[in-house]
């Protein structure tokens, strides 16, 4: 099924979050399918980032599987609100409002980078839905911490951060605007970069320039990885099956935060996409549906 039909199939509508923030929310298969598996992206990201593994699952499986895709607060065609509220610890309640309204169970959660923290908090704060409402989870490129050692929060305490910080607060509209300049810009060096070497800090870096997320936005979630810590999360979701995937060459968010999450879910399997960056689900799409492929297999 091509993508532009397969648009046409989509139903679309919007959830309100526990703050009132309104979040855009897709489905796509048979509403009475028996799992429905729910994505959650990551920063800077928003449910068109999933067309390619999507397209790979209805390959698979068609409108049996059903499958459901929303925005995060501040992404996408979701609302804004204020920067205070973006939090992981606040998408984990935007996750519980998505779930409430779309499906009573099972399901099955996949969230790639700060969609798999968004999973952890979600875990954290209503543990006596895993094993219940929630049957599995398929983590993709994430962190449940320690972002401090290794990948990302290499770049979090660096001057150039700080002075983006700094400029974010006082002229956000002045940031918005280079960006949007410096995205036009880097297109064509973007494309390049997807051909020859799709896992470098060089590729993640133009992916972040040719991004239209609000800077404001941008900002905000990089303070709250800074203090992420969802560990106490492990311990809910050891109780159900889980895939923790993650490729070798991924700068942000490296393979030993998902060998070391992996260590901590007793039913996981853990997958390693050679030569694949942090744009695992776009970049090798057709692999990570077959991880999560065997997810679904174990779940019946």
């Amino acid at each position: 099924m091509s993508t532009l039909r397969t648009e046409r199939l989509v139903r679309r509508h919007t959830v309100i979050a526990d703050d009132g923030v309104p979040l855009a929310v897709h489905e796509l298969g048979a509403a009475g399918a028996p799992l429905t598996a729910v994505f959650v992206h990551g920063h800077c990201g928003r449910t068109e980032t999933w067309t390619p593994l999507r397209d790979s699952l209805i390959r698979r499986y068609g409108a049996t599987l059903r499958m459901v895709f929303f925005d995060h607060r501040g992404h996408g065609a979701s609302g804004t609100a204020g920067p205070e509220t973006y939090t992981v610890e606040q998408l984990g309640r935007d996750l519980a409002a998505v779930l409430r309204a779309v499906s009573a169970g099972p399901v099955v959660l996949v969230g790639h980078s700060m969609g798999g923290m968004t999973i952890l908090s979600y875990a954290r704060q209503h543990p006596h839905e895993i094993g219940t409402r929630v049957a599995g989870v398929c983590l993709i490129g994430t962190a449940a911490g320690d972002l401090g050692r290794s990948g990302l929060g290499r770049y979090l305490d660096s001057p150039a951060v700080a002075l983006f910080h700094r400029a974010v607060r006082h002229a956000p509209g002045a940031v918005q605007r280079a960006l949007h300049l410096g995205g036009r810009a880097v297109r064509p060096l973007r494309r390049t970069s997807q051909r020859r070497a799709s896992g470098s800090r060089w590729a993640a870096l133009l992916a972040v320039l040719a991004n239209d997320t609000p800077v404001v936005t941008m900002a905000a979630f990089l303070r709250s990885f800074a203090v992420l810590d969802e560990s106490a999360a492990l311990a809910v979701l050891a109780a159900v099956p889980a895939v923790v995937l993650c490729g070798s060459a991924d700068e942000w968010t490296p393979f030993e935060l998902s060998a070391g999450l992996a260590e901590r879910l007793p039913r996981a399997e853990l997958v390693r996409i050679d030569g694949a960056g942090h744009s695992v689900i776009t970049d090798r799409p057709a692999e990570v549906a077959r991880a999560l492929g065997g997810l679904l297999q174990r779940l019946g």
